[in-house]
């Protein structure tokens, strides 16, 4: 598990300083964090574009009559 924790961290971006190398378990959670929050709003806007697809709005009737006429 431990192998998988360091290629989760390392895929989130590189830690290359040792004096930040104590708070390289802090940053990913941080990092997992915004991931899986950006994961999840982009789930929402793609389910409501699936939702809404091929929905047919009617034209309002004055708009409606200026089609026809042309």
């Amino acid at each position: 598990m431990k192998k998988y924790w360091e290629i989760w961290k390392y895929s989130l971006g590189s830690f290359s300083d040792e004096k930040t190398k104590p708070y390289d378990d802090y940053i990913v959670f941080v990092r997992t964090f915004l991931f899986v929050s950006y994961l999840i709003t982009n789930m929402f806007i793609i389910s409501n574009t699936i939702r809404h697809w091929g929905d047919v709005k009617q034209c309002p009737e004055s708009l409606q009559s200026i089609i026809e006429k042309t």
